[in-house]
């Protein structure tokens, strides 16, 4: 997708080999019109796929899940938690996800109400780097007893192998920017 790639290369900031910044229009401020354009580009990637809920974690896929399910007909989006809310009094699916930023795992949650054998999910996200946070995803979805229709990542970091880990599961994954790698400052796309 050009005008992710553009953006990406004028406001994204490397940080040593391994990390991309794009909070000044991704994931702490959000550029608005670019993410309406990312969710057009999921629905013309994933389309005709009977896609009914799309699945994301907190917090950073929200916003792009959220725009997405505007061009999939207004279908629902759930978002595992990461903290068990006092709220969350129902039984819920869990699965375990080490995040590659923040170095730690947890247990992502999502309400056993809000998913069933019935749906048919799309799992959209910000980032995919190593793939744990898709793979925990696609736990919950199978957990459910739903159909997993494909996996999107805004950004990929291609060279950290997650997209691989999710083809040999069989699944189909499509990213809109993909990052070969990171030297000496410069973002270079595949």
């Amino acid at each position: 997708m050009k005008a992710l790639k553009d953006r990406i290369e004028a406001d994204g900031v490397a940080i040593g080999t391994e990390i991309v910044k794009v909070d000044s229009f991704l994931n702490h401020q959000i550029d608005v019109a670019l993410v309406d354009e990312i969710g057009k580009e999921f629905e013309r990637r994933f389309h005709g796929q009977g896609v009914t809920k799309i699945l994301t974690v907190e917090a950073s896929g929200i916003a792009i899940a959220c725009m997405a399910a505007k061009y999939f007909g207004n279908v629902p989006v759930v978002f595992a938690k990461k903290a068990t809310p006092n709220t969350m009094t129902e039984d819920f699916y869990g699965a375990e996800v080490k995040s590659f930023t923040k170095g730690i795992t947890s247990i992502v949650k999502v309400s056993k109400k809000y998913i069933s054998q019935e749906d048919r999910i799309l799992i959209l996200d910000d980032f995919l780097a190593h793939g744990e946070a898709a793979i925990g995803m696609a736990e919950l979805v199978k957990q459910a007893g739903a159909e997993l229709v494909g996996i999107g990542a805004v950004i990929e970091k291609r060279f950290q192998g997650g997209s691989h880990r999710l083809k040999e599961k069989g699944y189909h994954v499509e990213s809109l920017a993909i990052i070969d790698s990171i030297k000496e400052g410069k973002i270079n796309f595949l």
